[in-house]
């Protein structure tokens, strides 16, 4: 019976055809088909997504970030509380807690997964293969394993990177000493992020005839002693961007003005809490460019078709406060360039 009914419709069909030709006419054009695609065509009304955001330690730059990530989700039209669910944990600067929340989200099946800094990164991209892993303010994220190339990422995983120039620091360090020798630099010998910025600063320092003296550390907790080892050792402190050191800055500042020893930072946030000065980026920008770039994702875009997203723009900060307590005085082409003085 199927058979006789197909050989009735081709017959209906071509005996239709063969009349609109007689009548001059042309078959009606059929629909075409819309192309397959392996992207989601998911918009914000679509579908409430859950969220995790990996933050690695507590502090104002990774503060801002994070609040940034969740107004550039928001100005996408995909808002905490009604189209979305955003969970935050906070590792505390420790590694192993990185895994436990990277892996808590790969178990509760999150849609997407944004890490702040390196660590939390690195645990969530080893933890998540199936889902979206957004990253943002990782240093070098070809050095960190998360992708094979900025251009194009081949995992699942892309975000925003805060690389900048050691170089243009150890500058910036120089206006204020010209006749600067040695310089401190504290950093974390387990973030990868402050081993590829400790390299950059000792490949600009040989240019420039000054002499790096590092000090390492693990915790939080060693910072403040780390300090007090590079006095009478150097003429001034660097920090890198690093999570753990900046989180305990202010045991830095302690140890370091009582020895008079100058602090300059890598972020703007530490020269507002005593550091002397930076060329810095914006952190809250830096996180609302992330939500912005997740969303896009969450709309469909792959992540393959998603570039890393480097800062370009670093502005001069200088704290005038804390440049006086060094015993330092303003350069006049520095004041002129900074983009902000803190009083």
């Amino acid at each position: 019976m199927r058979k006789s009914n197909k050989a009735l419709g081709v017959f209906l069909s071509v005996s239709m055809m063969l009349t609109l030709a007689a009548c001059g006419a042309k078959p009606a054009e059929q629909p075409q088909t819309k192309p397959e695609t392996t992207t989601s065509e998911a918009k914000p009304a679509d579908k409430t997504y859950s969220i995790g955001i990996s933050q690695f330690v507590e502090h104002p730059a990774l503060d801002a970030i994070e609040k940034g990530i969740v107004d550039g989700l928001a100005g996408a039209g995909y808002e905490d509380g009604k189209n979305v669910k955003v969970e935050l944990q906070n590792a505390h600067a420790d590694m192993s807690n990185t895994v436990s929340i990277a892996q808590k989200f790969a178990g509760d099946n999150k849609d997407m997964v944004i890490a702040i800094a390196t660590p939390t990164a690195q645990a969530a991209a080893k933890a998540i293969a199936d889902k979206p892993v957004i990253f943002s303010a990782v240093t070098d994220p070809i050095a960190a394993g998360l992708v094979g190339s900025l251009d194009k990422p081949d995992k699942n995983v892309t975000g925003t990177s805060d690389k900048l120039s050691m170089k243009k620091q150890l500058e910036l360090v120089k206006g204020f000493l010209p006749n600067l020798k040695k310089l401190g630099v504290l950093y974390t010998t387990s973030e990868v992020n402050s081993g590829v910025q400790v390299q950059e600063l000792e490949d600009a320092a040989k240019e420039m005839g000054v002499e790096i003296v590092k000090a390492g550390v693990s915790t939080g907790s060693e910072v403040q002693l780390a300090t007090q080892s590079l006095v009478g050792k150097a003429d001034a402190v660097l920090i890198p961007v690093d999570n753990t050191v900046v989180s305990a800055v202010e045991g830095v500042l302690m140890a370091a003005e009582a020895a008079k020893l100058p602090v300059f930072a890598s972020d703007t946030d530490t020269v507002k809490r005593g550091a002397i000065a930076t060329y810095g980026i914006d952190y809250y920008k830096m996180g609302k460019q992330t939500g912005e770039m997740a969303a896009r994702i969450l709309g469909g875009q792959q992540i393959t078709q998603t570039p890393v997203e480097v800062s370009k723009e670093a502005d001069l900060y200088i704290n005038e406060q804390a440049a006086a307590k060094f015993g330092l005085t303003i350069p006049e082409d520095l004041k002129k360039a900074a983009k902000e003085i803190v009083k």
